[in-house]
């Protein structure tokens, strides 16, 4: 005589749920909550169920932010996303806005910069840790959803308003502040201009010499991706809000490399495009990223394939890496 299987409990529906955590994260309940919101939504998962899973850790995702509990709400808005791919959900613009809300939920807080006392030190140390959690946290989640736009609908690259959302997070709450890793989301974006005032933002308090290394990197990385029509955008962009502001726009061996390189790449130069290259040498030397870039641009505008096949394998490589720390 067979046993039966023991029926497993039907899942209520899920409003129940959200109104129910949503009591407990009101009272205070964060961790509690958070278990619960993870076991209840692998439940309906587990039954397929989906949409109201997406419904209860988008409920939760938001109300830990909103409550300041930044790793919980990171680790629900990361389980958003997965359960986006597990349910092979394709990308639109309703879970577009879905993520939008979510990622403007963490918490934009200044980080103290006068140092006082030992107390002010104290509450410094603080501020630079809870600031790096927010940022590997924001990260984390627009990362995941950049990867699941890219594999359900939209563009090769992910889609450009994620992009934009994770450089202005990591440009505006960083304390370390990587500005290759701002340029890397910014030029996979679709706003330029936000992109240009971020750099004259950055322009204002940068080191002195920082500021034409970052111009040129942001235009190399466009042109890297065969994006000529932005990184022109870019530089009159740039210009044009530099003097609205009244400020100096660097005049450097570097800068005049860049100008003569998109005039350049408006034609079929290629003669003169390598001749900028040895001209200007010792200041495309002062950045080794630029060289693999300048690489890239000869191959996607001029056909040049490289020399040695295992430096384009390397700097492949090199892209991967960046990628995954991005």
């Amino acid at each position: 005589m067979s046993r039966e299987k023991p029926k497993r409990a039907t899942l209520p529906p899920v409003q129940e749920n959200i109104d129910k955590l949503d009591k407990a994260i009101n009272a205070g309940n964060f961790y509690g909550a958070q278990q619960m919101y993870k076991s209840i939504s692998a439940r309906y998962v587990s039954a397929q169920r989906y949409s109201e899973a997406l419904d209860l850790l988008h409920s939760g995702a938001c109300l830990q932010l909103n409550h300041g509990q930044v790793t919980c709400g990171a680790e629900l808005a990361v389980l958003f996303v997965e359960t986006l791919v597990k349910g092979k959900i394709p990308f639109d613009e309703d879970i577009l806005d879905r993520v939008r809300k979510i990622y403007k939920m963490f918490p934009q807080i200044p980080v103290p910069s006068n140092l006082g006392d030992d107390d002010d030190v104290q509450e410094l140390a603080e501020a630079l840790g809870a600031a790096k959690t927010r940022v590997e946290g924001c990260s984390s989640f627009l990362r995941a959803a950049i990867k699941w736009s890219a594999e359900f609908g939209a563009p090769r690259n992910g889609d450009p308003q994620l992009h934009v959302m994770l450089a202005e997070y990591i440009y505006s709450e960083s304390p370390e502040l990587d500005m290759a890793r701002v340029s890397y989301h910014f030029v996979r974006g679709n706003n330029p201009k936000k992109f240009a005032s971020t750099l004259v933002n950055f322009m204002g308090k940068c080191y002195p010499g920082e500021d034409d290394i970052v111009i040129a990197r942001a235009v190399l990385m466009y042109l890297s991706m065969g994006n000529l029509r932005d990184a022109n955008y870019l530089m009159d962009e740039l210009k044009r809000q530099v003097t609205s502001q009244e400020l100096d726009f660097p005049q450097s061996d570097l800068v005049q490399f860049i100008t003569f390189l998109l005039q350049t790449l408006e034609r079929d130069a290629l003669p003169l495009f390598n001749m900028l290259r040895v001209n200007y040498k010792s200041s495309i030397d002062r950045e080794p990223a630029f060289i693999e870039l300048l690489d890239d641009i000869g191959e996607k505008f001029y056909g040049v394939r490289r020399r040695n096949p295992l430096q384009g394998m390397f700097g492949d490589l090199l892209k991967v890496i960046i990628y995954i720390s991005n």
